[in-house]
């Protein structure tokens, strides 16, 4: 069979994913899930172990969604330059060494210093998915892209569940029961004591992911990858910028993206916060619901993935978040296990909306698709933003469902995008019609 300009085969006219390949990004998609979910457990774990606020622990997804913002266009123009599988092997880099400084940063006790790693870390994690969206996208035929990558994204919540039940178990499960006022009253040596084994215990599954991830580095380096694109290598930043600009179906692609990121992070923080003040559990058995948000989630995603057969993904879009706007607005106005169902239920319509918004901001990118994704994924930023102002309304109000406010906003706006979406989509078929 003759091979296409990307690396790819066509087979009847249509162009076929190699499977290798694909496999192997796929499972980027559920590496970079456990690093972030693995990372939102953090901040209940850092609360106990430092006595932080609320506030002070979303410095954690400041660094993490922060380093997305800042890396993701000198990713793309790296990618540009060279290939999307070099890219791959970067970001992987990285991330193996954010992981790695946890071990220093543990032995250290500087809370900086983790927030370095994780700084470093993420800043791979940008890199890879700057990379491996527009891969998958370019790994085979266009009409089915959107599909194709809500299947590869269907990998990153089981993943999730993965990062959560390592925290659970390893991390959670290990931290002292004295809480912020008991340590107040202990001796300096026997605080440093404590907090030196649940630093320890923190370290472990990050140290270990990092052993395993130079793995898959040399795994993807020894394969033989397709290129995914025929773009020329030229950098001509300030017309695509012009263009990108310019193209408002993208612009509010991005600006969405931004919304849902940062919705999903406040959700995801504050979870476990939010199930041990409404059911007076500790940090390891609220986790469990945590996993069970996630495991929904990953279902939804699959779920998803085979309703887009039958319905256009800017309705679904449309639906899914109104669906959460509501579930929400219960979690503010409930309480109790009602609301804690309501919010596990939350993780279930955002499943569809990443790789969604993504793929509809996406369409007719051409040749700007690589500078392109890095601003859907610069949109990750959406992360290091909401989540400290979730957590101000948190201590300022002293309710941390009050505090879902602002997710339930930002879902109405999704909400808003996914119509717009599909009222542009319904115009360009109309168009094509009478053509």
């Amino acid at each position: 069979m003759p091979e296409s300009h990307t690396g790819t085969e066509a087979v009847n006219g249509r162009i076929r994913t190699p499977l290798l390949p694909f496999i192997l990004i796929t499972s980027l998609f559920f590496m970079w899930g456990v690093a972030g979910n693995l990372t939102d457990t953090l901040l209940s774990a850092f609360r106990r172990i430092m006595s932080m606020s609320d506030f002070e622990t979303a410095w954690i997804q400041v660094a993490f969604y922060g380093s997305y913002f800042c890396l993701a266009l000198p990713a793309a123009i790296f990618i540009k330059r060279f290939t999307y599988q070099a890219g791959v092997l970067l970001g992987l880099a990285l991330y193996v060494a954010g992981a790695l400084l946890f071990y220093p940063a543990s032995i250290l006790m500087q809370y900086g210093f983790f927030l370095l790693a994780l700084f470093i870390l993420a800043g791979g994690l940008s890199i890879l998915e700057t990379a491996s969206n527009p891969y998958i996208i370019a790994m085979g035929d266009p009409d089915t892209a959107t599909r194709r990558l809500n299947l590869a994204q269907s990998f990153n919540p089981i993943g999730s569940v993965s990062g959560v039940l390592l925290s659970k178990f390893f991390i959670l499960s290990q931290l002292d029961i004295a809480d912020a006022a008991d340590r107040a009253l202990m001796p300096p040596e026997q605080l440093t004591a404590i907090q030196q084994a649940e630093l320890s215990a923190v370290m472990g599954p990050y140290v270990t992911i990092g052993f395993l991830l130079l793995l898959l580095w040399l795994a993807i380096a020894f394969t033989k990858m397709p290129k995914g694109s025929a773009e020329s290598t030229k950098i001509d930043l300030l017309p695509t910028l012009r263009r990108l600009f310019g193209n408002k179906n993208y612009v509010f692609g991005v600006a969405t993206q931004f919304i849902y990121v940062g919705a999903q992070v406040c959700v995801w923080s504050f979870t476990i916060r939010y199930v041990m003040t409404e059911l007076g559990v500790r940090e390891a058995e609220a986790s469990s619901y945590y996993v069970a948000a996630l495991v929904i989630f990953a279902l939804f995603r699959f779920v998803n993935t085979f309703l887009m057969k039958f319905f256009r993904p800017e309705t679904l879009l449309a639906f899914s978040a109104l669906l959460a706007a509501f579930a929400t607005l219960f979690v503010i106005t409930g309480g109790g296990m009602a609301g804690v169902i309501a919010l596990i239920s939350v993780s279930g319509f955002m499943s569809l909306m990443f790789p969604t918004i993504f793929g509809l901001a996406s369409k007719g990118l051409g040749q700007d698709t690589k500078i392109g994704s890095s601003g859907l994924v610069m949109a990750l930023g959406g992360g290091a933003v909401l989540p400290p102002l979730q957590g101000i309304l948190s201590d300022i109000s002293g309710s941390i469902g009050i505090s879902f406010w602002i997710p339930l906003v930002c879902f109405l706006l999704i909400a808003l995008y996914g119509l717009m979406s599909r009222k542009q989509s319904a115009s360009a078929i109309q168009l094509e019609a009478r053509a």
